[in-house]
């Protein structure tokens, strides 16, 4: 698979097969992951994995949490902007009621809307999960370099026939999985993933993201 097949078959997979990932794979995926850059070559990334009996034991937590607090502890950022302004908000807009049309939820199905939110927190049956996280001394620049980490182990993912689900939703949960996981208090939990074999049969699969033209976000002179 070259470069661009990755990039262009990889999606936000909401539904996976229930078929484990070897470790051995895994180990492969972050290994080559690791030559991400970096400023400085510092490597911010810190990453945790979970499967298996593991990974059950804290769905199970986190249900149970559910019960009384259906939506987390709190984030310790912002994952959107506040008052996201446009083109950014349409384009969120349409990709959420995208999202919800392979499904038949309608917008004023708001029970149906909850009920698949509720999903991110199953990790979307993803038999393995990952865990990113930063140290709270680092800066903007390098989050950015978690990020291009992060991108890696996606396109990485595909490498090995695998698909991801990155999710920012799991931010909400900062406390509980940093205590489930033994997280150090300097390190803040930036993001999940979901990591499996996905589900070609099912709906919310074939969602395909638009993206905007390049003359819509790129200039260029000198040529």
């Amino acid at each position: 698979m070259d470069v661009l097949e990755a990039l262009k078959t990889r999606i936000s997979c909401r539904a996976f097969l229930d078929k484990p990932v070897p470790e051995e794979t895994v180990r492969a995926i972050l290994d080559g992951a690791k030559w991400s850059p970096s400023g400085g070559n510092l490597q911010p990334w810190h990453v945790y994995v979970v499967a298996n009996q593991r990974l059950k034991d804290f769905l199970g937590l986190i249900a149970e949490k559910q019960k009384t607090a259906p939506f987390g502890e709190g984030s310790e950022y912002d994952i959107y902007p506040k008052d996201l302004k446009e083109p950014y908000k349409a384009r969120r807009f349409k990709c959420g009621e995208d999202m919800y049309a392979t499904i038949g939820v309608a917008r004023e199905n708001k029970a149906g809307r909850l009920q698949q939110f509720a999903r991110n927190f199953q990790f979307f049956d993803a038999p393995a999960a990952l865990f990113f996280a930063i140290d709270r001394q680092m800066g903007i620049d390098q989050w950015a370099d978690l990020g291009m980490f992060v991108q890696s182990v996606m396109l990485m993912a595909r490498e090995h026939g695998l698909h991801t689900c990155p999710q920012e939703a799991w931010a909400i949960w900062p406390k509980t999985i940093g205590e489930f996981l033994n997280m150090p208090s300097e390190l803040m939990l930036f993001c999940g993933m979901g990591l499996g074999y996905m589900d070609e049969s099912a709906p919310i699969n074939g969602l395909r993201t638009e993206r905007a033209p390049m003359e819509e976000w790129a200039s260029f002179s000198g040529f």
